[in-house]
């Protein structure tokens, strides 16, 4: 797996300072998207045992709320394969830390163990640990700046736990309220 960037100081995508990791490969191939270079799988840099190690670091100071998985597409089958190892190692050490998850699949869709496009072996064990998804692609149409922790009306911003626990999607409070 490739990735794009990361930002150890991230207040953006998700609450609190974040470190965000921005994976490559997208299929998509959203109308509008911010980060267009990250759809080539091969676009940016290899994802190594060092650079898992370097965000890990960044993780440890008391002021970074968690990390922030985007990019490009993380839940693509091939990056589910290198991200959930890493995500594991997150959760591990830093059980009090929150894991954020952008991806252009629905819940309904990465949940679907007959959609061969983004469910894998990988899919389940992710969602199971991570805090919370914004789901959907974005749409250009639905663009709204004053949306928080999106760019289109159409994504939902999902409490991970409380769906899987509730057996339908609960919306996250980090998404409500929005003027």
């Amino acid at each position: 797996m490739n990735y794009g960037e990361i930002k150890t100081t991230d207040i953006a995508n998700g609450t609190g300072v974040r470190t965000s990791l921005f994976v490559s490969g997208c299929t998509h191939h959203c109308k509008g998207c911010f980060n267009e270079e990250t759809w080539d799988f091969n676009f940016g840099k290899s994802f190594t045992k060092e650079v898992e190690d370097e965000i890990i670091e960044s993780l440890k100071p008391a002021y970074v709320n968690g990390l922030t998985i985007l990019g490009g597409e993380p839940m693509e089958i091939q990056n589910q394969k290198v991200l959930r190892p890493f995500i594991e190692r997150v959760r591990r050490e830093f059980p009090n830390k929150s894991i954020w998850v952008y991806s252009g699949y629905l819940w309904e869709e990465l949940t679907d163990e007959e959609n061969k496009r983004c469910h894998s072996e990988d899919t389940e064990p992710i969602l199971s640990i991570i805090d919370v998804l914004v789901d959907g692609e974005f749409k250009l149409e639905l663009k709204n700046i004053s949306l928080r922790f999106r760019g289109s009306s159409n994504q939902r911003v999902i409490n991970v736990p409380a769906t899987r626990e509730s057996g339908s999607v609960v919306l996250s409070e980090f998404g409500e309220n929005d003027n």
